[in-house]
């Protein structure tokens, strides 16, 4: 299953990412950091390794303050909101982390459950009631009292998905999610990721260099440049492959040496 390479049409702002420096102890990582994710969109943060990708998604998830610069969701600028407010944002974002982070001592079923213990006043019933559904989402209906060290890596990584999904987040961030996969699995989360979106229509950011996921399920992107410092390139992955004049963004998205660094 693959988006078409026509650059998809532009609606409304979700995030707004405008003048972002980033630094990480005391070196610059990114600077000038302007760019905006629409509301439903599938969005590409991709570059090669030391560019900043991880650093953006702490600054983005609210982990690590930037430099300079505003991070807005909808109108309302991120750095500048209060706790309270903050967290009212945070509660509208799901993030699938790079190595799952699923607790090894709690069932499928007890790690889903977790978000909605904490942030919700569900019953036992309706919690339960909820965590079989994300889980069937997900291609692991009937796992529920599975342990994370019981299942495949591939079905930890849905497993972490349908954690991320918990609260129904308008928002879902992916760190690497094909790493550690092998190609099968790897696609099979990419299908399930254009699944949601399409179904959900939750806007997705995926921090990756993973060239077939970018291709499968990429409608826009950016390239970030751990040289420069900067975003080198925006617009659809399958664009920028055919008409990108930056020699480093062709190197990358043609498997060049960018991918070796």
């Amino acid at each position: 299953m693959e988006r078409s390479q026509e650059e998809p049409l532009r609606t409304e702002a979700h995030i707004t990412v405008r003048d972002l420096t980033l630094a990480y102890e005391g070196y610059t990582v990114l600077k000038d950091l302007t760019f905006t994710i629409d509301r439903g969109d599938i969005f590409i943060i991709m570059g090669g390794n030391g560019c900043g990708k991880s650093t953006l998604l702490k600054i983005m998830t609210g982990l690590k303050p930037p430099v300079k610069g505003q991070v807005f969701y909808d109108d309302i600028s991120f750095w500048d909101a209060g706790p309270s407010e903050r967290n009212g944002i945070l509660r509208r974002v799901g993030i699938l982390y790079q190595r799952n982070a699923l607790w090894s001592s709690m069932t499928l079923a007890e790690n889903v459950a977790l978000p909605l213990e904490e942030y919700t006043g569900l019953d036992r019933r309706q919690i339960a009631e909820i965590v079989s559904l994300k889980l069937a989402l997900v291609g692991l209906a009937g796992f529920e009292t599975y342990y994370p060290s019981g299942i495949s890596g591939g079905m930890q990584k849905r497993a972490a998905l349908a954690r991320a999904m918990a609260l129904d987040p308008e928002i879902l961030f992916f760190d690497e999610p094909s790493a550690g996969l092998d190609p099968v699995n790897a696609r099979l989360l990419d299908d399930l990721i254009l699944e949601l979106s399409d179904s959900l229509k939750t806007t997705v950011v995926v921090i990756t260099h993973d060239l077939a996921s970018i291709f499968a399920i990429g409608k826009t992107s950016i390239f970030l440049d751990s040289e420069t410092k900067t975003l080198l390139a925006a617009g659809n992955p399958g664009r920028l492959l055919e008409d990108s004049p930056d020699p480093k963004v062709r190197a990358f998205l043609t498997r060049g040496h960018l991918d070796e660094t």
